[in-house]
């Protein structure tokens, strides 16, 4: 199967390295080849003891930035979830910054050895201000990496999270006013199954799904392509992968493996649960004995609250695609508003049941979602909302207790709108 291509973070580095020592041995001589005339004032003893303190302190201050950067990367990730900072890690502006440093330093060294050239008693000008301006972007990236590790903080790292689900849900799903796919699904499973697409090699996650590709792949076939897998899902070897129904021939297998992007981790590109997922883990690892942190769950759930909101008042009935002419070529498993649910709710409910602060945090998004989503919504959330009052009539014993946890609390404890009657 194809795995999806992502630009590899470490090729930034590598071409500043280039372009750099490109740069040092080509520049300079240029200029004394064309610009005889332009030289610094500076001396060369001064000019040799400036480039050599450039070259020495920027390779000792990449070490010393990067190896606490990627330790608090590192401390992260057993706060968090160590899917979510790998993305941190990525950061492309991180990576340009260790080329910035790297391109300074051999930039340099590399004009250090045009300063009094053939006994000239000369400092090239350009090269000279190319060395000045080199570390001034260096300081400024310095700058900028002190502001990306601020993300790190919790609320920001929420946010990052939500901003990826809040993205991926306003191009993934139509409004809910829009006409709902189940009113024209339509069964194809009578057709005569043609080719099963095996997954062969070790396990991968469904990261992407080119719809328009394989709905025209299935057009030219004259049959429907129906995917086993959807979006996040990780496959192993000998999995198949989607089926073929109708067709009076096989598609080619390389076409269809070209529309199905796959890595080793997941991704928010087409994947709102993906995002849910982190959230969730977030607050589950806070509720655990070893970190017992509720309030972070509670910030947590301001973000869950958010994406549901929106997943709402979307249509989710997106998994059928047809062609120009209204005919079906292509099913893709999608999840329900139920399924987004459990995923959101019933793990922060397990783990935060003996939490006063969680349930209060949770009632209050149930009723909150209750009032402001269509009516379509609202029985699988009074489902919810029942079974989170069962579960704080099993984890707490006193009454008071029972009482203070089904008050419905924005804040967990904060301002509390009104007191539950009974439990």
């Amino acid at each position: 199967m194809k795995s999806s291509r992502h630009f590899a973070t470490w090729t930034i580095p590598l071409s500043y390295a280039v372009a750099a020592v490109a740069g040092g041995m080509t520049f300079p001589r240029l200029e004394i080849g064309v610009f005889h005339g332009l030289t610094s004032t500076v001396s060369v003893p001064a000019a040799m003891a400036i480039y050599s303190s450039v070259a020495a302190g920027m390779m000792a201050l990449t070490g010393v930035v990067f190896s606490l950067a990627f330790i608090m990367i590192q401390f992260s990730a057993t706060a968090y979830s160590p899917r979510l900072v790998l993305w941190i890690s990525r950061d492309p502006f991180m990576w340009h910054a260790v080329g910035v440093f790297t391109a300074t330093f051999l930039y340099a060294i590399a004009a250090l050895a045009w300063v009094d050239r053939g006994g000239s008693a000369k400092v090239p000008l350009m090269s000279s201000l190319a060395v000045v301006g080199l570390l001034l972007a260096s300081v400024g990236m310095f700058v900028g990496l002190i502001q990306r590790t601020g993300l790190l903080q919790i609320n920001r790292m929420l946010s990052f999270t939500g901003d990826q689900g809040r993205k991926v849900i306003e191009i993934m799903y139509p409004q809910v006013d829009s006409p709902p796919a189940s009113a024209v699904f339509e069964e194809f499973g009578s057709s005569p199954l043609i080719q099963t697409l095996i997954h062969h090699g070790r396990p991968q996650a469904i990261q992407a799904m080119d719809t328009p590709a394989l709905v025209d792949l299935a057009k030219k076939s004259g049959g429907v392509i129906e995917m086993l897998v959807a979006v996040g899902d990780t496959v192993v070897d000998s999995a198949p992968v989607l089926r073929v129904f109708g067709t009076a021939k096989s598609i080619d297998e390389r076409a269809l493996t070209n529309a199905i992007g796959m890595g080793e981790e997941r991704t928010f590109e087409q994947d709102p649960k993906y995002a849910i997922r982190l959230l969730v883990d977030i607050a589950i690892k806070a509720l655990s004995p070893a970190i017992n942190d509720p309030t972070t769950a509670v910030q947590a759930l301001d973000q869950i609250e958010d994406l549901l909101l929106r997943l709402g008042r979307r249509r989710l009935e997106t998994g059928q695609f047809r062609d120009l002419d209204g005919q079906l070529r292509l099913e893709i498993p999608s999840p329900t508003w139920e399924d987004y649910l459990l995923l959101s709710f019933d793990e922060i409910r397990y783990c935060g049941a003996q939490s006063v602060q969680v349930m209060r945090r949770m009632r209050a998004l149930i009723a909150d979602l209750t009032l402001r989503l269509p009516e379509e919504r609202c029985a699988a959330l009074r489902h919810w909302r029942q079974r989170l009052q069962d579960t704080i009539a099993r984890s707490f014993v006193d009454l008071e207790e029972k009482q203070d946890a089904a008050v419905e609390d924005r804040q967990g404890l904060g301002v509390s709108p009104k007191r539950a009657a009974s439990v």
